[in-house]
Formats: C-alpha cells, structure tokens, sequence
C-alpha cells in the first residue's frame, strides 16, 4: 500500500488520538494503520509596545529631582561642545563640515572638522586648543610638498579649504601645524628684511624718494617700489642655471635680456602676481642642483604642482632671499598683510614665562642699582652698569634653588655621609634638543623663523661634556659653546672663560633672557617642538 504524505504507526492499546480533516477519532485496534500526520499551526503572538504614561515620567523627574545633585569634577571631558580635546574626534553637528589632516613636526597628525570659510588663523587657534599651546600668534599652517622640497606658510586670511582644492589628488602635499616667528617680522625690522641696494622707485611711486621712505610707504599704504637684483634662475627642462637680472613691480615679475637695464624693450614677462605663490625650497642642491641652499620657487596658485610650472630662483644669501619671499607676499596682499599683523598684535600674547622681554625693545631697559637702602637708582655710567652685569652673573653662583639635589644619609660608623647628585633639569626644557648637529639646529631654526632672539641649546657632537647655544641674530645662526669647569668642588658652565658661572644651563638661559652678556641679543624666543 502506498501512502502520500507524512504518516505514524498506530498500535493496539494506543490512546493517542489522531486528528484527520479536523475530526478526532480514537484507535483501539491491534491492526497496523497509516493515518496522515498534519502539524498543528502554533498561534503566534507578537509583542507590543508598552506606553509610558505621563504619570510614570512625572514620577521618575520627581525621583530624580529629589536626590541631591552631584557636581561633575571634569565638565570639559563630558561637553564636547566646550571641550579642545574631543573637538577634532566627534562627527560636526552640521552636514557642512569638512574634515581635513593636519601634522604636527614629529609626524603625527589630527583630524579637524573645519566649516567651508575657515581660515588658516581660525584653524590654528582650534589646534593651539587642541594641543594646550600656550602661545597662540606664533604659531602658522604651512602647505607643504615633501617629495618636490617646497614649502609656503597659509597666510591668516587664506580659506584652508580653498587651497586644498587645488591640490592634486595622487600628491602627498600636506598641512603642517609648525610656529612661525617671522611671519610678521619684516614690519618690526624693515630695513633688515629690504636692503637699501634692493629698493629702487618705479612708475608707481614718487620719484626721488630715498629708500627708507620706500620702505615705510611699502609696509604703511601698500604703495610698492620696486625690488631688483640678480637671481639665478634654472633653465627649464635642463640641469644648468645661470644668473639673471629681475624687477619686481605691481603689474608682474620681470626679467631683463641686456644686464641690467630697465628700458621696456629688454623687459620680459615672467608671471602675474595675482596668479602665483612663493615657496621656500628645502635641500634645492639635492633635489634641484642649485649653487646655493637660498633657494625660493614661484607657481600658479590655482593650479596642481606639476614640475614644468615651477620658476625655480636661487639668491646668493639668506637675506636676499627673504627680501624677495616678503615682497611677493607685500605686493600680492598688500594692505590685508598690514591688518593681519595688527590683528595679531591685539591678540592676547603669551603666557609662557621664557618670553620675558615680549613687547619691550631692549633699549627701554635700564641698568639699576638696588643696594642702597634709600631704593634704587638708574645707572648712568656704562661702565658701571657693565660691572653691575658681571656681578649680577656671579651673584647667580649662590642660588640653590633652581638646582634639585638628593641627599642620601649613609650611617657609617656613627657619622653621616651626604651625597648630592645633581639632577640634569635642562633635558626637560623645550629649548634642549639632544645630540642634534649644526646642520639640524640651523635647519630647525630657520624652519621657526630666522628672527633675533631664536634660540635652542644642544649637546656639542665635538667636545665631549660640552653644549653649543645656536643662536640666531640678524638672518644668521651663531653658535656658542657652554663649557663645564669646577670651582670649590663644584661643577658650572660657562661661556666666557669662566667670568660668569652658572650652577646648570637652565640659570644659563634664565640669566640671558635679561642680560645679553657676550651674545649679540638676549635669548627671546625657544626653538621648541609640539607634538599634536
């Protein structure tokens, strides 16, 4: 017999029943029978949603309401509307944001959310925030492209996002978050940054004017003189250079085909200003074979860098090539460089106790006489106030509490034996940088800008136990060598053969901040590196 479809074995004595169409029968028999087996449908029951009453969430608020509240003891690490470290990590409230990289100088970097109008001085506030810098206007946003050696610091008001834009998409350009000293020094120090031989009068401006007036007219109402000299210049798709004579103007970048005559028919167009940004070139001997390392490039700022769109330039010294790099930006700008530096200046200033003599010239500063009793008198006699120096340095001998000593009491034979050991606190200082050679020091210092006053102190790879104090004074780095002596048992430094000891290079650098001593300036700005 065949059956068709699921089937069970009934037996004799069976009392289970069986339900066939819905009708239920009972099997008694002892005979084998097939009966179809149909499963029952379970019943399915979905779940519901429950619904709060009012009642439930008024009574709740009440609950809550009468506990008492605790005050949260770190506010700035649960509102991340108020917080610089969680700024740059949780998504923007707004669909308008956008999030771009930025690095640091030891390679790491950090995502920020920016708005479309953001500008290179608003996003380096978010990461002076973000990065607890306590120095907020010495700080700028470069655009950097490692594999062609360029370089070029944001001006404040660029859109960062604008500039993005018109980076290739294959390229490896990238934001660096880096302080930037002499980004406005050129208005401080004008004469040091435009020699006099540079500036000569164009169409633009009165004739007979002397080259000062040039200057001040240039920084004050934006009027521009015109900046000449020879610069080398690399011959396009070839190896050589060869030296030839530009004019800077407001109408363009110019060169002349006879020496160095201005006369129009030997003038030759080079670029619009409108349309180029300057760089700085780094290692340009490797990368370009140039004859000097004062090496600066110009492109078309709207376009992707490609190679045959750089206008390679090569200066013969730093000076030169900081006169042409500050005239691009002048005459580009113009009077939106001098609000940008004003801006800056109304901007609250450092908190960081190395910076002591910031906004002070130094010669508003007086030598004083405080041992009288009556209080103190000026020092007149410039003699006597460089007698007055040289005692205040030795006077430094005798203060201990700048230095951290262990004393450790081994009993011995009923006496006690102390043991001073004293702790090296300048490898903690932001200004110390280890083993690093001459090269690296004056590469990081120009990178933070050639201006008076930057200095670091780093181990002398030449004298062993000794330090150098690399120093940068009037475009130039200077290095000075710190050598360990002993007096009366004791170990000092000193950089002038002993005339003035210091008990550690921390009293070192703290007595040179206020007293020039054998250096050309006083120590102003620290050569320092920020993670982000």
């Amino acid at each position: 017999m065949e059956v068709a479809g699921p089937w069970t074995e009934v037996f004799e004595g069976s009392e289970r029943k069986e339900k066939s169409g819905g009708a239920g029968t009972l099997l008694g028999s002892s005979t084998l029978t097939l009966a179809p087996l149909v499963a029952d449908a379970p019943s399915i029951r979905r779940s519901q949603p429950i619904l709060i009453t009012s009642n439930r969430v008024k009574g709740v608020e009440t609950f809550s309401s009468s506990v008492p509240s605790i005050p949260n003891p770190f506010p700035e690490l649960c509102s991340p509307s108020k917080s610089p470290v969680l700024i740059s990590s949780l998504p923007p409230p707004s669909s308008d944001k956008h999030l771009i990289k930025v690095y640091g100088e030891d390679s790491h970097s950090r995502s920020v959310w920016v708005s479309p109008e953001a500008t290179a001085r608003e996003v380096c506030h978010m990461l002076v925030q973000t990065a607890h810098c306590s120095d907020q206007e010495n700080w700028a946003l470069l655009e950097l492209h490692p594999t062609l050696g360029l370089e070029r610091c944001l001006e404040d008001h660029e859109i960062v996002l604008e500039v993005r834009a018109t980076w290739s998409l294959k390229g490896d350009t990238r934001l660096v978050f880096r302080k930037n000293y002499a980004k406005y020094e050129f208005f401080r120090k004008p004469v040091l940054f435009f020699p006099e031989s540079m500036i000569s009068d164009s169409a633009d401006v009165n004739k007979g004017m002397k080259s000062s007036e040039l200057i001040q007219n240039l920084l004050k109402s934006g009027t521009c003189p015109e900046i000449q000299g020879l610069l080398h210049v690399k011959e396009p798709s070839r190896k050589a250079w060869k030296k030839v004579y530009f004019f800077l103007r407001r109408s363009g970048l110019y060169c002349s085909t006879k020496g160095s005559s201005k006369e129009p028919r030997h003038l030759q167009y080079v670029a619009d200003l409108e349309d180029l940004n300057v760089y700085t070139v780094v290692n340009s001997r490797k990368l370009y074979g140039a004859p000097a390392d004062f090496t600066f490039c110009i492109k078309p700022s709207k376009n992707p860098v490609r190679t045959q769109d750089l206008k390679i330039l090569c200066a013969e010294n730093e000076q030169t090539r900081t006169c042409w790099t500050s005239a691009f930006r002048l005459f580009k700008h113009g009077k939106q460089l001098q609000c940008n530096y004003q801006l800056s200046k109304s901007a609250p200033q450092s908190l960081e106790g190395t910076n002591l003599t910031d906004g002070k010239s130094e010669a508003s500063l007086v030598a004083m006489d405080f041992s009288g009793k009556a209080g103190g008198r000026v020092i007149q006699n410039p003699m006597e106030a460089q007698n007055a120096e040289r005692e205040e340095g030795q006077a430094w001998r005798s203060k201990q509490n700048q230095t951290l000593l262990f004393v450790c009491f081994l009993t011995c034979s009923q006496s006690c034996l102390f043991l001073y050991a004293s702790v090296a606190i300048h490898k903690t200082q932001p200004w110390f940088h280890g083993g690093v050679s001459r090269k690296e020091a004056q590469r990081l210092i120009e990178k933070q800008g050639l201006v008076d006053g930057m200095f670091l102190i780093r181990e002398s790879q030449q004298h062993a136990q000794c330090f150098v104090l690399s120093l940068c004074y009037q475009l130039k780095t200077k290095h000075y060598l710190v050598i360990p002596c002993e007096d009366g048992g004791r170990k000092y430094y000193t950089m002038d053969d002993g005339l003035t000891l210091f008990i550690d290079l921390l009293q070192l650098v703290e007595f040179h901040q206020i007293n020039k001593g054998i250096l050309p300036v006083c120590l102003k700005h620290p050569c320092v590196c920020v993670a982000l």
